[in-house]
């Protein structure tokens, strides 16, 4: 197989491209840095905030007179604030990596896929539940991202295109460091939220205590691939407190989180 993957080195990307790089398939990997270069993959510098930046991948892999077997999305970023202090700026950039970027390259590429093909894109166990604080935008994001593929696996159905969705809890990559990161910054600069702040860190430490590796979601890919009639969404490491809390009615959601948080 011919295979596309945006955030290339990234930790599930890099574990992905490794995985079936072993497997025998082609890869064009993506990513914005290029680094712990695997051999026989082609490797190239892109932006997938920047649509020239796709494109120049596109012609080089037309030009070559290249099919693609499947596109396999990774590039995103992680950003924790309180929805009423965080700057507009980052709001779009959050939307740019982790909605518009998969919108672009799917947009660009499309053409190289045949029919059977399969589009693969990797969202987050927060996606489908109610926001959190702090987590907002994050979720909203891969929310938007969801909405977004189930729209496009009717649509690309009617091609015999295939889209699926990988739904990962924690995953201890780069992206696990950069969260953590993300939220002490944020409970150090926060002007509103100083106590709760403090305390949702306990929470958020729990939660991300329990991580699998990069290498189970690569091979998620890999069995996603190998399927005739993929399922739309894959679900894995998902955090049980998490879904029971989502299943309660807001108003008990709500009391609920603010007396652990308060």
């Amino acid at each position: 197989m011919n295979i596309l993957i945006t955030g290339a080195c990234g930790g599930m990307g890099h574990a992905c491209v490794k995985l079936l790089s072993e497997k025998g398939h082609n890869i064009y990997a993506l990513d914005r840095k290029i680094s712990e270069k695997i051999d026989g993959v082609k490797y190239y510098e892109v932006d997938v905030t920047n649509m020239d930046s796709i494109l120049n991948v596109y012609d080089l892999l037309k030009k070559d007179d290249i099919t693609l077997d499947a596109i396999i999305h990774f590039a995103g970023i992680y950003y924790l604030d309180s929805l009423v202090e965080i700057e507009e700026e980052m709001i779009k950039k959050v939307f740019d990596i982790n909605f518009f970027g998969i919108y672009r390259v799917n947009k660009v590429f499309l053409p190289l896929l045949h029919k059977n093909s399969k589009i693969i894109i990797t969202s987050s166990e927060l996606a489908p539940l109610d926001p959190l604080p702090f987590t907002g935008l994050y979720g909203i994001s891969k929310s938007t991202v969801e909405k977004y593929a189930y729209s496009l696996r009717m649509e690309l159905n009617l091609l015999n295109i295939k889209v699926a969705i990988i739904r990962p809890g924690a995953v201890k990559t780069s992206l696990l460091d950069v969260s953590m990161k993300s939220l002490d910054d944020f409970c150090n600069k926060t002007k509103l939220y100083k106590c709760n702040a403090t305390n949702f860190k306990k929470v958020v430490d729990s939660v991300e205590a329990k991580n699998i590796s990069a290498e189970k979601v690569a091979r998620i890919a890999l069995k996603i691939l190998k399927s005739k009639r993929p399922r739309y969404i894959y679900n894995i490491n998902r955090n049980f407190l998490l879904r029971i809390l989502s299943f309660l009615p807001k108003r008990f959601q709500v009391f609920i989180i603010k007396t652990i948080i308060k």
